[in-house]
Parts: structure tokens; C-alpha cells; sequence
């Protein structure tokens, strides 16, 4: 897709933009899933990340995501001015506004903390888990059904689907799959049926929040649901990014339970498990240190 292309196509996408002149396209970074842009005008700046082969309803359900984290008022996000379709194309297409970056600072990790522990204090309105539309992991499709039981939506929801995808693909071998039966038929051993169904990022890696050239922290990115916030949290460990400060804030404003620790491994395992499909058997070694935890 030539640039002159993509910026016929947002400004179809985006109609207040047939108003200005775009000076400037460029390549940005970010936007794993799809090919990302910066667009200038004579009046701003947006972000622009699309993608041929996937369906529009990738970028419309994160376009939702932000939508519910902006409601939630708890940390900035992006603003969406179109997300869906490529006009005259296929695959999809999300145009946001553009967030100018700077360095991180401790009080940067604090306000992402703090803002975090806010964001997990906004529980669904009847305490289920799970949302109102399955969204993605990435490109993987998550599915969102609501369950009164946090084990059952762990279970069913998040590791099931996860281990029968790996499966179908050759990355569970005869012992894998065993320990990670056991594992999913006997959660109860370790994880709460009623934790509070926190409203959650759904994908906070260090990739996935910016730090704003004023300091101020973003979330970018996300796979919105309910469900417990250890899960979060949990998963901000497993790949670094996030600095001790954005801990002690987060731990100061909304204490966790000392029995995080050994539930950590168990939470991460959804991700790792994800990891897996999208990249192969590297990440075998780190399912089965976590099934090895567990199970034996």
C-alpha cells in the first residue's frame, strides 16, 4: 500500500480530515499486530496502524477496549477517530490520536501505579466475569462469555482454548499435555472463585503503555475484560518493563493478597501458553517450568 494510498484512505476513514493537508507520512513504531504510521496535517498529528489479512472487527474491538478504559478515568488512552474497515480494501484499520513520547520518570512509573490500582477498582456492574464481546490477544481471539466463577472463566475462557490451539498445532507433546490437563482439572487447588471482577488492561506488557512527553503515563493496546487483577499484574512480571516504583505505588494504593505469589506462575502461564502458539516451542521450556511448579 503506497503512503498516497493510505492517506486517501483516512481521509474517506476519517471525514474531518478532508479539511486539512497532510504534510507528512511516516513510519512509527508500535503496533505489533499491523504495519503503523504517522500522519501529519497542517493542524496534527494521528497514528495509524492497519493490517490487509485480518478482519476489521481486530481493530474495532480494540478501538472498544479504549473506549472503556477512557470511561473508567483512571489513566489516559489514545483517542479513536476510526477504527474498522480500510475503505476500497480489505483487512482493517484503527486512526488514532497521536501521543507524543518522552522519557520515562519515577514519577511516571508512580502515576502508571496508581493509575493502574484505579483502573482495577472499576468492577462489572453485576461482578461477572468476562465482557460483553469476545476481543483478541493480539491476533488471537479471546473469548469475553460471563461467568459468575472466576475458576470456570480461567478454565474455560483463558487456558482451554489456549492448550487445544497449541495442540492442533504440535506444541503439546504427550507430557505437556498430560500436565496441563491436571493442572486445569484441579485449579480450585489454587485459585479464588470470587475474586472481584476488576476491569483490566487484558495485555500490560512494558510495550504496551507510553510515557508522555510531559510524564504522564498511556495505555495503548489492550484486551479488555473482567477478571481478577492478580492476572494483570502477574503478567506485567513476566517480561519486565515496568520499574520497581510502578510496584511500591500500585502495592501502597491497592495492597495484594500474600498469596499472589504463588498464584504469579498460574496467571502467567495464559500468556506464556499465547506465546507458544504465536512463536513455537521456544516458549515450551517456560509452559513447563510453570506446569513442573504445579502439577510435578
Amino acid at each position: 500500500m503506497s503512503r498516497d494510498w493510505l492517506a486517501e484512505a483516512v481521509s474517506r476513514a476519517v471525514p474531518e480530515m478532508e479539511e486539512e493537508r497532510i504534510v507528512f507520512i511516516g513510519e512509527a513504531k508500535g503496533g505489533d499486530i499491523g504495519k503503523s504510521y504517522r500522519i501529519e496535517t497542517n493542524r496534527r498529528k494521528w497514528f495509524v496502524k492497519y493490517r490487509l489479512d485480518v478482519p476489521a472487527d481486530v481493530f474495532r474491538r480494540e478501538a472498544e477496549g479504549l473506549g472503556l478504559l477512557s470511561d473508567a478515568n483512571a489513566l489516559d488512552v489514545p483517542e479513536t477517530l476510526y477504527a474498522g474497515e480500510i475503505p476500497g480494501r480489505s483487512g482493517g484499520m484503527i486512526v488514532l490520536s497521536w501521543i507524543e513520547t518522552g522519557p520515562s520518570r519515577p514519577e511516571t512509573a508512580e502515576a502508571l501505579g496508581r493509575g493502574l490500582s484505579a483502573l482495577h477498582r472499576k468492577s462489572s456492574p453485576d461482578g461477572r466475569f468476562g465482557l460483553h464481546a469476545d476481543n483478541y490477544l493480539g491476533l488471537l481471539p479471546q473469548s469475553n462469555a460471563w461467568s459468575d466463577d472466576w475458576i470456570v472463566f480461567y478454565r474455560e475462557r483463558r487456558l482451554l482454548p489456549l492448550a487445544r490451539l497449541a495442540e492442533t498445532r504440535g506444541l503439546m507433546p504427550a507430557g505437556r499435555r498430560s500436565r496441563m490437563g491436571r493442572l486445569i482439572d484441579g485449579l480450585d487447588r489454587w485459585l479464588p472463585a470470587a475474586p472481584e471482577a476488576s476491569l483490566l488492561h487484558g495485555d500490560l506488557w512494558g510495550g504496551n503503555w507510553l510515557a508522555g512527553e510531559d510524564g504522564r503515563p498511556w495505555l495503548i493496546d489492550p484486551a479488555v475484560y473482567y477478571g481478577d487483577r492478580e492476572c494483570e499484574l502477574a503478567f506485567t512480571e513476566l517480561f519486565g518493563g515496568f520499574p520497581p516504583r510502578f510496584y511500591a505505588a500500585y502495592r501502597e494504593a491497592y495492597p495484594l493478597a500474600p498469596e499472589y505469589e504463588e498464584r504469579k506462575p498460574l496467571y502467567q502461564l495464559y500468556y506464556l501458553l499465547a506465546h507458544l502458539v504465536l512463536f513455537g516451542e521456544s516458549y515450551g521450556p517456560s509452559v513447563d517450568r510453570v506446569l513442573g511448579h504445579y502439577v510435578g
